[in-house]
């Protein structure tokens, strides 16, 4: 009794381990994300993002082969289309247009959005602290949008173009999230992201490198991605985004996930926010606002007042 007592324990203490080295996995892909767009455009760098997430999937789905029906393959191929090459796209071209620590911030509202979507779609029932959570992670990403400034961000400056574009990535990943947790009822969690990450990935490959293979019958050739001049910390920032922020953040979120309460791991969902903002502030010497600051806070205290409740939805996976 006493053995099956500390098992237990230490397997819910792992799981809380895992899921918070997730949420700081998580919080450190815009900034490295910002490193490799230093040298590159951003098709180069999300195309090498998850060519590296690939190496660490491809494994995960060698292993747990399994067949899908047509029905399940049009969900998953329809998934990865906005899980990866639709919402990471304009994820980072918003970060081109921003800085990381208003994108890191604006990803804050996303348990509470998630909280939403699963009211509109999923027959989930948001009660009124849910609302007014919604509403506070509302008022706060206005908060930190007004302190952008209008048009294109000039060097580490946010803007209104910048972190809409965030918010909106943040709107594609939900339909994602919805479309994968359908699949998620007949098959693993892992299964699910890994099968979605390699598709995704084929999409983006050809959504990026099928205009260069036209060059032939181009009057002006499209350019291909960036290789040659491509620095080892670009290459490294590429590396860890794709092998940790991608394919082992997902891994480790869904086992731990599976050891204990969801609505207790959901809270690890804010490192990603704090830590993302304070690396851009100490790290790229960017600037937070009176404005940033209040919104941040009340992104945050929404997001935790959220997934600290026992009885509010919990993503099953997140794709960061």
């Amino acid at each position: 009794m006493h053995s099956s007592y500390t098992s237990s324990t230490r397997i819910r203490i792992l799981g809380y381990g895992a899921c918070a080295l997730a949420g700081c996995l998580w919080g450190t892909g815009f900034y490295f994300g910002r490193l490799a767009l230093n040298e590159m455009s951003v098709e180069s760098m999300v195309l090498y993002r998850f060519l590296f997430a690939c190496l660490g999937m491809l494994p995960v789905a060698l292993v747990h082969r399994v067949r899908l029906t047509a029905h399940e393959t049009r969900i998953l191929l329809l998934s990865a289309f906005f899980g990866v090459p639709v919402q990471f796209l304009i994820q980072f071209h918003g970060l081109a247009l921003t800085t990381v620590s208003h994108a890191s911030l604006m990803v804050g509202s996303m348990p509470v959005l998630l909280g939403v979507a699963a009211a509109l779609f999923a027959g989930e029932r948001l009660d009124l602290i849910g609302w007014l959570a919604l509403v506070a992670s509302t008022v706060g990403a206005t908060l930190i949008v007004l302190g952008g400034h209008r048009g294109a961000a000039t060097h580490g400056q946010p803007s209104l173009t910048g972190d809409l574009l965030v918010v909106l990535s943040l709107c594609t990943a939900l339909a994602w999230i919805l479309l994968s947790k359908k699949l998620m009822h007949s098959h693993s969690p892992p299964v699910v992201t890994a099968y979605t990450i390699l598709s995704g990935a084929v999409m983006l490959a050809a959504w990026i490198l099928g205009p260069c293979l036209l060059n032939p019958w181009r009057a002006v050739p499209h350019p291909w991605p960036a290789f040659a001049h491509v620095s080892a910390v670009a290459w490294t920032a590429l590396a860890i985004s794709g092998l940790a922020c991608t394919a082992t953040t997902t891994l480790l979120w869904n086992w731990g996930i599976h050891h204990v309460p969801a609505s207790r791991a959901g809270v690890f969902l804010n490192i990603e926010p704090a830590l993302g903002s304070y690396l851009g502030v100490r790290l790229l010497g960017e600037h937070l606002g009176p404005h940033a600051f209040a919104g941040g806070a009340l992104i945050l205290g929404a997001a935790i007042v959220l997934t600290t409740r026992g009885h509010e939805p919990q993503p099953e996976v997140i794709l960061e």
